[in-house]
């Protein structure tokens, strides 16, 4: 599998619960991101498939302009409510279709648990003539090690699959083609994966609001079974108090001699 079909409405009724229930992304690993980049104040950022906008938010303090885009209008209400008084973050509904160069150049186009849901081949084509030469992208992702402190996973885990078992485009699908394998083989080959490991304080009210926040178990996939889900989740968890993260990044840059349409200076 190369991606999902395309459904903007996807995350409509799980854009309340995001924000609350995701793990966030280290400030360390946006700040390491923005290093091994060389992004400044100068440049211009994309962040695509923004949903409630943790990331646009954590580069806008380091550039010149955050664009933020995302298919979801209930999402970019979340990310403008959020982003507060940044006044160089631009919200646009559309998604990776809608990539057009009317847009401008980027230094850098940053994605957060949302490239699984693109058209991947496509999405990076349009990007090569966007992206100015040298600039990157960035796939930024969370997870879980598997150690004592994140036992209570596996209860949360099989509570979902209890109430939606299917699964989606990402790793448990055993057709499932991975980013890298995708980045390999486009003009964005030469990668470098970075993470930050931390321990963090967390409730059962937050992992309700997880649950909700995914696509397969949102208040509109569930419909009248979303609370007896959240009950369930309250019951086996409540004693739940803290998880180990890993928020990590993958950069993909041009591999030498990659030919880059259009290309022009920083602005």
């Amino acid at each position: 599998m190369t991606h999902a079909p395309f459904d903007p409405g996807r995350y409509r009724s799980a854009a309340a619960h995001y924000e609350k229930g995701r793990a966030a992304y280290a400030p360390a690993l946006i700040r390491r991101a923005a290093e091994v980049t060389g992004l400044g104040s100068q440049h211009r950022v994309l962040d695509l498939g923004c949903g409630p906008g943790p990331l646009a938010r954590g580069f806008a303090s380091l550039v010149h302009e955050v664009v933020a885009i995302d298919p979801s209008p209930e999402m970019l209400a979340e990310a403008r409510a959020l982003a507060g008084q940044a006044a160089n973050i631009r919200f646009v509904v559309g998604s990776s279709y809608d990539l057009d160069p009317a847009l401008g150049r980027f230094h850098l186009v940053v994605m957060g648990r949302s490239f699984h849901w693109m058209d991947r081949v496509d999405t990076l084509r349009r990007l090569n003539g966007m992206i100015e030469p040298a600039g990157a992208v960035v796939l930024f992702s969370d997870s879980s090690p598997a150690i004592s402190e994140n036992a209570w996973r596996r209860i949360w885990q099989d509570i979902r699959d209890r109430y939606d078992p299917a699964t989606g485009p990402h790793e448990r699908d055993s057709n499932w083609i991975r980013h890298e394998a995708v980045l390999l083989d486009s003009p964005f080959a030469r990668l470098e994966r970075f993470g930050v490991i931390e321990r963090r304080a967390i409730d059962v009210e937050m992992l309700v609001q997880r649950a909700l926040s995914m696509g397969s178990t949102s208040p509109a996939h569930l419909g009248d079974k979303a609370a007896a889900m959240a009950a369930e989740i309250r019951s086996a968890l409540a004693d739940v108090r803290e998880e180990v993260v890993e928020t990590s990044a993958l950069v993909a840059w041009r591999s030498a001699g990659r030919n880059v349409p259009g290309a022009t200076t920083s602005r």
